[in-house]
């Protein structure tokens, strides 16, 4: 059976650098990994204080692997010294690949690969996280379509193996093959997958999420009911509204939001329950108040 993923002796050698462009949840994930495989990281984002906010992040994050012994004291010393926080986004012209992190909005995103596009030198790849807006829509607004393809990290990205690798319709088999391989190169497994609205990953897991919340909102059973039902009975490691806290009530309406409009079926309609709570800013771990109590 052929692996779904290159293997490590055919890995890329022309990638040193790596741009990181927004240093929230997954940005500062991703800047993590890059910085522990032995990358150095352009960590950019607006302002400062959301630069410290991520560093403070990645520092706490890796001394948790330290105490583990996931790495040494001296690996983590070395993999944080890598990581250069910047507001510039021109900084971002020594990468030799780079990845978007920003929120999950396609005007947001489409201004970035506008102004990143203009500055990064013409074989770049450039490579969105996107969990749901479309590659191919991205890479309308770029001079470099074939080489703009979405790298679609699972939080925490620290731990989680998968990367989704989407390719856009106008995406090269080069910049595929190099993204899967540079995806190795983090320690990560690489699955190759077409441009539809949400991927594999989030076609699949938000109208599961969404049909718990119908369950909450049609009173067939408590968050603790419906989370432990898919723990004991079907073995997931957490229920889909813990969840749903852990990814932020705001990200899983903005994808069933792209799912319903771009699928044009109404089995995807957003629960008017979890429209409810982001409205009232419940959205989970981030606000403090999601499902449950944090």
């Amino acid at each position: 059976m052929q692996s779904l993923w290159p293997s490590n002796d055919k890995l890329m050698t022309n990638i040193q650098t790596l741009g990181v462009i927004g240093g929230g949840t997954m940005g500062n994930g991703i800047a993590h990994v890059a910085a522990r495989s032995g990358f150095k990281v352009i960590l950019q984002d607006l302002e400062q204080p959301f630069l410290d906010r991520a560093l403070s992040t990645i520092m706490k994050n890796m001394d948790r692997e330290v105490a583990k012994g996931t790495i040494s004291a001296d690996e983590k010393s070395g993999a944080f010294s890598r990581i250069v926080p910047t507001v510039r986004i021109a900084a971002l012209a020594e990468a030799d690949f780079i990845v978007e992190a920003v929120i999950e909005d396609f005007d947001a995103k489409a201004k970035v690969f506008q102004a990143v596009d203009e500055i990064a030198r013409p074989g770049v790849i450039l490579a969105s996280n996107t969990s749901s807006i479309s590659i191919t829509k991205i890479a309308s607004k770029t001079k470099r379509p074939d080489k703009i393809i979405g790298m679609h990290f699972m939080n925490p990205v620290p731990i989680m193996a998968l990367v989704e690798v989407v390719r856009g319709l106008a995406t090269s088999d080069e910049s595929c093959q190099t993204t899967k391989q540079f995806a190795v190169s983090l320690g990560k497994r690489p699955v190759e997958v077409n441009d539809f609205p949400g991927f594999v990953s989030n076609r699949v897991l938000m109208p599961m999420i969404n049909e718990a919340i119908y369950c909450v909102m049609e009173g067939v059973g408590s968050a603790e009911a419906v989370d432990s039902v898919m723990k004991l009975g079907m073995n997931h490691p957490m229920g889909p509204l813990t969840l749903a806290d852990l990814i932020g009530l705001d990200v899983c309406l903005d994808i069933m939001e792209v799912l319903h409009t771009g699928m044009g079926d109404s089995k995807y309609r957003p629960c008017p329950l979890l429209r409810k709570m982001v409205d009232g800013g419940h959205l989970g771990r981030k606000s403090g108040q999601g499902f449950y109590t944090y």
